[in-house]
């Protein structure tokens, strides 16, 4: 097991690590969407939006993401297999000095346990298109390609894990 739930104390470490990924992605990309710091608001809305999960290392926030029933609002239903359950795994982040070790592999790995307690059918997810994107690391990671747009100037790639046959109703 390697992510938890984070809990209302956890937010302003989770902020943090956003805020400390949009700056290295403005520094290695240049400025976009991705620049903007999140705040402790942010995070707890999302707590009570779905769930949020943190990976710790001596006790400190590495990793984060969340996963929630309510869709995104850059996701478009149409691109994705039609079920009946999706989950949307959103605001994934990996502290910068722990990026390109397989912390996030172990993350996407991780999530396929956390799901097993949800009634979901596909895990589904959005990543910029272009370098500061993470779309190679999704499909490397096993989720499949559902194409992409531009949503409000911002061109996107979607993704998706489907969940086995039953799995949903077995959990």
């Amino acid at each position: 097991m390697l992510l938890t739930l984070a809990g209302p104390d956890d937010a302003a470490e989770i902020a943090a690590l956003r805020t400390a990924v949009a700056a290295h992605l403005t520094a290695t990309h240049g400025h976009g969407h991705w620049s903007s710091a999140a705040s402790e608001r942010g995070v707890r809305l999302a707590m009570r939006r779905g769930r949020v999960y943190v990976a710790r290392e001596r006790g400190h926030v590495v990793a984060t993401l969340c996963l929630t029933p309510r869709k995104p609002w850059a996701i478009d239903r149409t691109s994705f297999t039609a079920v009946a359950r999706p989950l949307y795994l959103i605001d994934m982040a990996v502290s910068p000095p722990r990026q390109r070790r397989g912390l996030g592999r172990r993350c996407l790995a991780d999530v396929d346990r956390l799901v097993a307690g949800w009634p979901a059918d596909a895990v589904r997810l959005d990543a910029y298109a272009g370098p500061a994107g993470a779309g190679r690391f999704y499909a490397a990671c096993g989720y499949a390609s559902r194409g992409g747009a531009v949503y409000r100037g911002v061109p996107l790639l979607y993704f998706e894990r489907l969940r086995a046959p039953g799995a949903a109703e077995s959990a």
